[in-house]
């Protein structure tokens, strides 16, 4: 599996991770005041989205830059 195969797995994951998060968050809620590491815990898997999406939505983009730039055309 290459660099670009993994990054896309661990984005899946984390994807997944998050999710679970957010709905403890939202049940530890519904029961009362939930503990703050409950609140925060979504923002860890948050910011590693964050950097696994901005690479992924780099790619196109550099692979364009490094085989020269061609323009696309209309």
């Amino acid at each position: 599996m290459n660099w670009n195969m993994w990054v896309r797995q661990i984005h899946r994951w984390l994807s997944m991770i998050f999710t679970l998060t957010v709905i403890a968050n939202f049940v530890a809620m519904a029961m009362g005041e939930p503990p703050a590491w409950v609140v925060y815990s979504p923002l860890l898997p948050l910011f590693l989205l964050l950097f696994s999406g901005l690479y992924m939505f780099m790619l196109p983009y550099a692979a364009r830059w490094r085989s020269g730039g061609q323009e696309r055309t209309q």
